[in-house]
């Protein structure tokens, strides 16, 4: 693994973007992954560590979150800007294709780049978000934005982590733990906090209403994998089920007894992206 960065511009100014390599750096099958709302690159090391014997796998940090630079101005924590530092992360990645797993937020960012004239994404996998979410989903979500706890303990942390992320699917006390290390960091006076800007917040919950990304599915071309969790609130069954007859024609795999979104820890949908990305 290796860490790097490289600077983003925004409307404000530019911002620090932090990512992590693994795999060979010559090789040119490339993928990279990334993550949802107020998660980060971490969430993709088990993945990232079974792959990259045969990708080079690349997980960045979206501002604000993980060791990305925060933003002053918080309205700049959008789509726009998003884009934009994915573009100048596939430009410094020195390769003409690459392969793209996005959960939830990383996904609606997927789908954008996908749609794009010339877009360099050669297959796409969607992990529980699609071209339409509901406003209802969108604000259990913002329920849990825009305050900045500090927990006593890891222990402490680990049990907020259990309330907040109960649809995520994890089973494995292992796995939760993991959760916890990579969602938290350090604060003042021994305590712990979450590892993104609360600020974030700020734009995410100026937008609640359902939310329309089919003009954008309809404009993909490459093939296409969706993860569902089976209890997802925010990729509806009715949804994947159109993804499949329309634009590329998605494949749909659900994940069972999970929610909004699988975690990628087991296995079986490890093996899952494997076996998806490796088909030619």
């Amino acid at each position: 693994m290796r860490r790097k960065h490289f600077l983003g511009l925004g409307p404000n100014g530019f911002h620090r973007i932090a990512y992590t390599e693994w795999g060979d750096p010559a090789n040119r099958r490339v993928l990279v992954c990334l993550h949802g709302l107020t998660r980060n690159s971490r969430d993709f090391e088990p993945l990232a560590q079974a792959l990259a014997e045969e990708w080079r796998v690349i997980c960045p940090d979206m501002p604000g979150r993980g060791d990305s630079e925060w933003l002053p101005a918080k309205a700049d924590y959008n789509y726009h800007l998003y884009q934009s530092d994915c573009a100048a992360l596939i430009a410094r990645l020195d390769v003409d294709q690459v392969d793209w797993l996005g959960t939830s937020m990383g996904g609606v960012i997927g789908m954008a780049l996908a749609s794009r004239m010339g877009a360099p994404i050669r297959r796409l996998i969607l992990n529980d978000i699609g071209p339409f979410v509901p406003g209802a989903a969108l604000q259990r979500i913002a329920a849990f934005l825009g305050s900045d706890p500090r927990f006593r303990s890891l222990a402490e942390a680990e049990a907020a982590l259990r309330k907040s992320m109960t649809t995520f699917g994890i089973r494995q006390p292992e796995h939760w733990r993991f959760v916890t290390e990579v969602s938290t960091e350090p604060a003042e006076n021994g305590t712990y906090r979450l590892r993104y800007d609360p600020g974030i917040a700020d734009t995410f919950k100026a937008a609640l209403d359902d939310a329309s990304f089919w003009p954008l599915w309809d404009n993909i071309r490459c093939p296409v994998l969706v993860l569902r969790g089976t209890e997802s609130d925010l990729l509806l069954p009715e949804t994947a089920d159109e993804m499949t007859r329309r634009g590329p024609k998605a494949d749909v795999v659900e994940i069972p007894a999970c929610g909004h979104a699988p975690m990628l820890l087991e296995d079986e949908q490890i093996t899952l992206v494997r076996d998806w990305l490796a088909r030619e």
